[in-house]
């Protein structure tokens, strides 16, 4: 699977940690940066991390910031994203089987490592459920 990642400076070692992990599964990796701990601003990364999940270049993203909170409203601004701030491996898994999630965010500061490979493992094996599930989605994508 191709997955688009990026972080802001809060977020960056965890952001490179996952994306190690990721290709240690056979994941290709479209990294969006930052490429440092030097202060920047995570609209810059998380948005066009964002621009290739909803273009269909990436089949799914993860964004990366200090709470996971600025990065997962950038993302849920791209039309077709929908973007889940997840804290534990359950919240992943209902994001996908519920909201059809198409990417994560996630917080250094309130998730480590470990949590963090649980989480992304839900993430990108956890199926959409369909049925009313759909429909509901359905009605998030709607301009109405």
């Amino acid at each position: 699977m191709k997955i688009s990642l990026a972080s802001d400076h809060g977020g960056f070692e965890l952001k490179t940690q996952i994306g190690d992990y990721l290709r240690s599964l056979g994941h290709t990796v479209e990294d969006f940066g930052t490429m440092s701990k030097e202060s920047c601003d995570y609209p810059d990364f998380a948005k066009p991390a964002a621009q290739a999940v909803a273009q269909g270049r990436c089949e799914r993203g993860i964004v990366v910031c200090t709470t996971g909170i600025g990065v997962s409203i950038t993302a849920n601004k791209v039309r077709g994203v929908r973007c889940a701030l997840c804290v534990n491996p359950d919240m992943a898994h209902m994001t996908r089987a519920h909201n059809n999630a198409n990417m994560i965010a996630l917080g250094q500061k309130y998730v480590d490592f470990s949590t963090a490979k649980r989480i992304v493992d839900e993430f990108l094996n956890t199926d959409f459920d369909g049925g009313k599930h759909a429909r509901r989605v359905d009605k998030i994508e709607s301009d109405n």
